[in-house]
């Protein structure tokens, strides 16, 4: 009987996969990669058509001769690693580890670890695709470049072991270009005005807002103007100028990519990108269900594809027809056109591996994690092949003398893919008593009509979903990418998160900084989003790995050249200050660490000691007069409080100016161009004169 070698990526499948096949066949995994770039060089040679060396990676060398015992016995070998480009490659890296050039290999792939699509694959081997393994070495060698040409000159700016990216410093920039703008946000107030109104026959009432006059939308931009038009409309008699009433359909929503999938759980179930990842990794790799043994739960989960296929299709139709009723199907198609350069079409969406598997048939195999994010997958996927939800809306307009109220209402018609999925941020739909008998001829008056203040808000904090988003519409990075930069900015410690926002930190500010000034190009998102569009025209066939590789080396060795010389001469040396030692009595120093600037004593090693520092911005409290300084949140996250923290309890995110308000005698900090007054019943402002 002939004997067979399967090889996964991970040891997670081999239990799964195992039991799938016969006695001869064996199941062994790589656990991931088994060569790399070395650790200790740039791993290529320009002077020799950029022609990568890979080295085993270290560690690995039990595992490739256990490997290779396996291969010597078996008569055919199938590379069964994950159906993407980094998959691809370590099939690659395999054959030419386990020298298995002159054996009979094999490639298969399969998107969802089932028995019946696990069996499919061994009928439809295929050869390696060495578009995919070139798009991937392209992508290694891009990352390497910058990553070790550049985070040198980082470690000699900052003093200490930090690192650039080609994807992680665009993420970063776009973090400090949000919180750029949020700093320098001015607030700007206006009003509005919402009225009760009662119908006078049946006494109920209904809220309407103020829309403008003579029809035409107007905006309230102070308290004079919204005294003055109330004035006016309380003068008047209101009215129902119209009552429309139409229907609303929603959308059943496109079933989970990876990007989806992490923005959803992140806003429903509060998981960080990170965890989604992992365990949606558990689930895919395949989960102990009691009754039926280690199964993989959900089809593969790095893709940018919205693609279902015919038979997980006719599935769901089955499904949705024997428990919802034929009413719930999709009753057309929906349009999965891709975004021309974005996306890879590779394999399917994220959905359910059988939808008849149901959450709460499996409830008790799951962990609680597990259970929420499958339901979420189950639910999404189900209601993607379900049919439009319809809401019955009413908008009403109605007038005091020349002004104009609206109000609105909808009211859920049919529930359709409503019945098993609403997004987290999805209306949930309304129904306002007030408004359900109102017609034209109804006989209305105003009950009261109140007038609130607002001020415009700046754009909000990133959160990981958000940023994900931004990322994906900019076309930077690709669905494997997302986590891992995300993990890498926070290890760092460039960036913090609190609650869900994130934040930069003095460090991350610092790095960006380096990065703008001295790489341009490496942190312009359109140069990287090009840069991927080029990676995905390897994977089709369309360009050389290596032509990208060859064109972009010499300009960033160019770069740092420059950057070299530039650096020398503004090399951080240690400041000395007027804080004194302690325990040896020397003035101690400031130095860079992971979280920002501290003191230390000039003695080490003989001496040791280390402080916070306490950097003064030349500016009095304003509660009790002594300096206002630079502190961290523990997070990391900068802002300015009094030195005398203990009694004082004084503290602004923006960084307060010596220079009184000159309205109001307030204090005032720095907004972008602007130097505003933190008194809210001021709220004045000037051109700040910059140094």
């Amino acid at each position: 009987m002939a004997k067979y070698l399967v090889i996964v990526e991970s040891p997670a499948k081999v239990k799964t996969i195992k039991k799938f096949l016969g006695k001869n066949y064996e199941v062994m995994a790589s656990n991931g990669h088994v060569r790399d770039l070395p650790k200790s060089q740039l791993g290529f040679d320009p002077e020799n058509d950029y022609e990568p060396k890979y080295i085993t990676i270290r560690g690995k060398g039990e595992l490739l001769a256990a490997l290779r015992k396996e291969a010597k016995k078996a008569d055919k070998i199938y590379l069964a690693t994950d159906p993407d480009r980094e998959g691809e490659a370590i099939s690659w890296h395999l054959i030419k580890a386990l020298k298995l050039e002159d054996k009979n290999v094999a490639r298969i792939t399969f998107n969802e670890i089932t028995k019946n699509v696990v069996k499919n694959s061994l009928k439809n081997p295929r050869d390696i695709d060495m578009n995919l393994v070139d798009s991937q070495q392209a992508r290694r060698m891009l990352d390497r470049m910058v990553g070790y040409k550049i985070s040198p000159l980082l470690w000699a700016k900052v003093k200490r072991g930090l690192s650039a990216g080609r994807v992680q410093s665009v993420a970063l920039r776009l973090i400090c270009d949000r919180e750029a703008e949020i700093d320098s946000f001015i607030p700007t107030e206006y009003y509005t005005l919402d009225a009760i109104i009662e119908n006078v026959d049946d006494k109920k009432k209904f809220e309407a807002k103020f829309y403008g006059k003579d029809n035409s939308k107007l905006e309230i931009a102070s308290k004079e103007e919204a005294d003055k038009i109330k004035a006016e409309i309380l003068k008047s008699e209101m009215k129902v100028e119209s009552v429309k009433i139409g229907t609303r359909e929603r959308k059943s929503p496109l079933p989970f990519t990876t990007s989806t999938l992490q923005q959803e759980a992140s806003k429903a179930l509060n998981f960080s990108i990170q965890k989604t990842m992992r365990i949606a990794q558990q689930l895919y790799e395949g989960v102990d269900v009691k009754g039926m043994g280690t199964v993989g739960l959900i089809t593969y989960l790095r893709t940018d594809s919205v693609r279902i296929s015919d038979e997980a299709k006719a599935s769901a139709i089955d499904f949705i027809k024997n428990n919802y009723g034929e009413d719930y199907l999709k009753n057309k198609a929906v349009s999965t056109q891709k975004k021309e350069g974005k996306i890879q079409d590779a394999h399917e969406a994220i959905r359910p591996s059988d939808i008849n598997r149901t959450p709460d048939d499996i409830k008790a195999s799951l962990s609680r994690d597990q259970f929420r994010l499958y339901q979420l997958i189950w639910r999404r996927f189900a209601a993607s092949q379900m049919s439009n939800a319809v809401d019955e809306t009413k908008s009403i307009k109605l007038s005091a003398g020349d002004y104009i109220f609206t109000a609105s209402d909808s009211v859920r018609k049919f529930d359709g893919y409503m019945l098993v999925y609403t997004a987290a941020d999805e209306e949930k739909g309304s129904k306002k008593p007030g408004l359900n008998k109102l017609t034209e001829d109804t006989v209305v008056k105003m009950s009261e009509l109140e007038e609130k203040q607002h001020f415009t808000q700046p754009a909000p904090h990133y959160t990981e979903a958000s940023l994900v988003h931004t990322m994906e519409e900019l076309g930077i990075g690709r669905p494997s990418t997302y986590s891992p930069t995300i993990s890498t900015i926070l290890k760092r410690r460039y960036i913090t998160k609190e609650g869900r926002n994130i934040y930069v930190t003095e460090l991350g500010e610092v790095v960006n900084g380096i990065m703008k000034d001295e790489f341009p190009s490496i942190v312009d998102e359109h140069f990287t989003a090009n840069l991927e569009n080029l990676l995905d025209q390897v994977e089709e066939g369309k360009v050389k790995w290596k032509s990208i590789v060859s064109n972009f080396y010499p300009d960033l060795d160019v770069a740092v050249q420059k950057a070299e010389k530039e650096l020398e001469k503004v090399t951080i040396a240690d400041e000395e200050t007027d804080v004194i030692c302690e325990e040896c009595g020397r003035n101690m120093v400031i130095k860079y660490g992971p979280h920002g600037k501290f003191l230390a004593c000039p003695g080490f090693p003989d001496c040791r000691n280390t402080k916070p520092y306490l950097e003064k911005i030349g500016v009095a409290c304003p509660l009790c007069g002594k300096e206002v300084v630079v502190r961290k949140s523990k997070k990391g996250r900068k802002f300015y409080g009094c030195e005398n923290n203990a009694e004082c309890d004084f503290m602004s995110w923006s960084k307060p100016v010596s220079k009184p308000c000159p309205k109001c005698g307030g204090y005032m900090v720095i907004k972008g161009n602007k130097l505003v007054c933190q008194n809210e019943d001021c709220r004045y402002s000037e051109d700040r004169q910059r140094d």
